[in-house]
C-alpha cells in the first residue's frame, strides 16, 4: 500500500434544508471540496458516495450537476459510518495504486421524517431505539463508575461551545450545564442537549497519490491509518459501559499509524449522545476505563488539554445528517492540522483522529466502527 493524502475538504453547514434536493447540498459540498484542492474537476478518476436515506445512485445524481460523468461511482450504506465507510473506500483505491486522484462525497436529509427501526429490529421495534439504548448504558456506566449528571452535561455545554465557533455548526449558541440539565426528559438521564439533533448536510473530501498531492498542496494531510470493524454478538454479559468496537478498531489504527492514544492532537469522535463521548474516552484509550466521566469533568478533554474532542461542536452541536458526518470530521481534522480552525484552533496539532459507529442490529453490539488518523 502506497500513502495517500487529503489534499483538498470542504462541507456546507449543517441545518434543515426543506428546499433543497440532497444533490444540490452534495454539490455544493464537492465544489468546496475541488476548489479547496485546486484542481480540476475532470481530473477526478472516481467516486465513492456515502449516504442512507437518499435514494438510488445519489453519486451519479450529484456528480451529473458538477458535469463528471464516466467515471467509476460506488455509493455506500453503512448507518452512522456510512460518510466514514465512504472515505475508507476512496481512501483504498488510492492506496492500492487503483486510482491517484479520487473524490468521496456524504450527503443526507434527515429532517423531513423518522428514522424507523428495520423490520426484523424485534427490540427497537419495541421501544429500544438509540435514545433509550444510550440511556441504558448512561444508567449503566453510572451505576458502575459513579459518572454523576453534571459530568454527562458537561459533554454537551463544552461541545456547544466549541459549536458556536464553527459556522458550518447545526447550533451555534452557547449552553450551561444547568440548561443543559434542565432541558426537556427524552430519555432519562439524557435530556434534549445531551441528544444529536435531525438535520441535513453534505461533505467531500479529495484524496490523492504523493506525486498528484506534491503538485497541488503545500500541506496535504497524510491518511496515516484507516480501520473499519463490524461488530461481534452481544448478550447479557456484554459490558454495556464501553464499547469494544471502538476498542478493537482503536487498537489496530493505533498499530497501523506506529503511535499510541496519548499521540492523538484532536479528535472528532461519535457522540451521539453525551455518554457516548464519555464511553469513547475510555474506548479510544484516552483515559483509563470508567474514568470518562473524571476526563470531561477535569478538562482533560478541552483545547490544549491531553486530547482535544469534538472542537467542531461535535454531533451534538455540529449535528449529525447521517452520510455527512464522517466526511465532515474529516473536514475538521483537515482545517485543524492545516491551523485553520480559527478560535477553536487545537495549539501545534500534528496527529488527529476520526470515529463514527452506528448501525442498530439484534444480538450484535452495533453495525460498524470506523477510526482514521492523519498527520502532516
Amino acid at each position: 500500500m502506497r500513502d495517500a493524502y487529503v489534499i483538498g475538504a470542504g462541507m456546507i453547514r449543517f441545518g434543515k434544508y426543506p428546499d433543497r434536493w440532497a444533490e444540490e447540498l452534495g454539490e455544493e459540498a464537492a465544489w468546496n471540496a475541488i476548489k479547496d484542492a485546486r484542481i480540476n474537476p475532470r481530473q477526478v478518476q472516481a467516486a465513492f458516495c456515502g449516504h442512507s436515506f437518499q435514494g438510488r445512485v445519489a453519486g451519479q445524481r450529484i456528480l451529473k450537476r458538477m458535469g463528471i460523468q464516466g467515471i467509476e461511482v460506488v455509493n455506500i450504506e453503512n448507518a452512522c459510518t456510512g460518510g466514514s465507510t465512504c472515505f475508507r473506500q476512496a481512501y483504498v483505491s488510492v492506496a492500492s495504486g487503483l486510482y491517484d486522484l479520487v473524490l468521496a462525497i456524504g450527503v443526507e436529509k434527515m429532517s423531513e421524517g423518522l428514522i424507523l427501526p428495520n423490520l426484523e429490529d424485534i427490540d427497537g421495534l419495541m421501544g429500544r431505539i438509540m435514545p433509550g439504548h444510550y440511556a441504558m448504558r448512561a444508567q449503566r456506566h453510572m451505576f458502575e463508575y459513579g459518572t454523576t449528571l453534571r459530568q454527562l452535561a458537561k459533554v454537551s455545554e463544552k461541545n456547544h461551545r466549541y459549536g458556536a465557533l464553527n459556522p458550518y455548526a447545526q447550533y451555534q449558541k452557547e449552553c450551561s450545564i444547568e440548561e443543559v440539565l434542565n432541558s426537556r426528559m427524552i430519555a432519562d438521564p439524557l435530556t434534549l442537549l445531551q441528544c444529536c439533533p435531525a438535520g441535513d448536510g453534505a461533505a467531500a473530501a479529495v484524496l490523492a497519490c504523493r506525486k498528484i498531492a506534491r503538485k497541488y498542496s503545500s500541506r496535504p494531510v497524510k491518511v496515516a491509518a484507516s480501520v473499519l470493524k463490524s461488530g461481534l454478538p452481544y448478550d447479557t454479559n456484554s459490558d454495556w459501559a464501553f464499547a469494544e468496537i471502538t476498542n478493537r478498531g482503536a487498537k489496530e489504527a493505533y498499530e497501523q499509524a506506529g503511535i499510541g492514544p496519548h499521540d492523538i492532537d484532536v479528535c472528532e469522535l461519535h457522540d451521539c449522545f453525551s455518554i457516548a463521548e464519555i464511553i469513547h474516552y475510555e474506548s479510544l484509550e484516552f483515559c483509563q476505563r470508567g474514568e470518562g466521566g473524571k476526563f470531561i469533568e477535569e478538562g482533560k478533554s478541552e483545547i490544549g488539554a491531553i486530547v482535544a474532542a469534538n472542537t467542531s461542536g461535535g454531533l451534538l452541536s455540529k449535528g449529525h445528517p447521517l452520510g455527512a458526518t464522517g466526511i465532515a470530521q474529516v473536514f475538521e481534522i483537515v482545517q485543524q492540522l492545516r491551523g485553520e480552525a480559527g478560535k477553536r484552533q487545537v495549539p501545534d496539532a500534528k496527529v488527529g483522529m476520526t470515529h463514527t459507529m452506528g448501525g442498530a442490529i439484534p444480538e450484535i453490539e452495533v453495525g460498524s466502527c470506523a477510526i482514521h488518523i492523519f498527520t502532516v
